[in-house]
């Protein structure tokens, strides 16, 4: 694959793209290329005032609207007022390493927010999806298992393992998602895509040992970290059940190309079984249609 980079992005005008925590880092960055390219984006976020801050300095058609991945309430809010086909949902937004809490729904906000907020909204927006839905991921994923408890209540808390658990929760996701579009007859896609180690507002706020050694050192900026983000949603041709991540060493850096995540988040058997306890736990049962 060549170097590539946000210049490749194809021209988007005519497409709505949902872009969820768009008004910072990889979101943020996600949003202004593609609003240049010619794409409407919603920017979907929970702290409306620092969206609409930042999209008052992006140029192109945007459009903010709330959304709290970590109360359900304001996830079904969310769908319900949208009309209409969209193109493209990138599910972006998520915590990184926070301290020990609980979503409005009681769920630990790792498990809650990167895995089971997005769950819910992809449910209620599959059928008007057209062409991709992208979740990112995290190389650190590999360090994720998926427990029985996946909320932390029986077991000591640790927030870099909550953390991995939830991004591997992303990637089963991703792949049976595209299995399940699949078995429908669905045309649309999902790609999962991980940044590699980029300098998220996320990653500056955590300033431990651990949280150093475990992110990589030195962080790329978020308009490289974006980038796979960028060819997950754009790019032309790519497949279903594909995962794109950085070129350079041990998937930290570099231009986006194709990666293989772990077998643990390849693993159909566990995935399913995620599947059916998130939408237990959400409430959300996905009917997907043919198109």
């Amino acid at each position: 694959m060549t170097r590539w980079t946000a210049a490749d992005v194809p021209n988007q005008h005519g497409r709505t793209v949902i872009v969820t925590g768009a008004n910072s880092g990889l979101g943020a960055e996600a949003t202004r290329v593609l609003a240049g390219a010619g794409a409407r984006v919603i920017m979907a976020c929970r702290d409306v005032d620092k969206a609409r801050a930042a999209a008052a300095a992006i140029a192109g058609d945007t459009e903010v609207r709330r959304l709290d991945l970590a109360d359900l309430a304001s996830v079904r809010a969310f769908a319900d007022g949208l009309d209409g086909e969209l193109d493209v949902l990138i599910n972006n937004a998520g915590v990184m390493a926070v301290p020990k809490d609980t979503t409005a729904n009681g769920f630990e906000r790792h498990i809650g927010i990167n895995h089971l907020g997005p769950f819910a909204l992809t449910g209620l927006l599959v059928n008007q999806v057209r062409d991709r839905v992208v979740t990112v991921s995290s190389g650190l994923h590999v360090l994720g298992r998926i427990r029985a408890d996946l909320n932390w209540e029986h077991r000591r808390y640790q927030r870099w393992p909550a953390y991995a658990q939830s991004k591997l929760a992303n990637l089963l996701f991703a792949y049976e998602l595209q299995r399940r579009l699949t078995a429908a007859g669905r045309r649309t896609v999902s790609v999962a895509t991980h940044p590699g180690v980029a300098a998220t507002e996320g990653q500056r706020r955590d300033t431990s040992l651990q949280g150093k050694v475990l992110a990589g050192g030195a962080a790329q900026s978020p308009e490289m970290g974006a980038l796979p983000v960028l060819y997950a949603a754009t790019a032309p041709g790519v497949e279903g059940g594909a995962c794109v991540g950085p070129d350079g060493f041990m998937q930290r850096n570099g231009h986006p190309t194709l990666v293989r995540s772990s077998r643990r988040s390849r693993d159909p058997v566990l995935a399913a079984e995620l599947w059916e306890r998130s939408e237990r736990l959400t409430g959300v049962h996905y009917v997907i249609r043919p198109l």
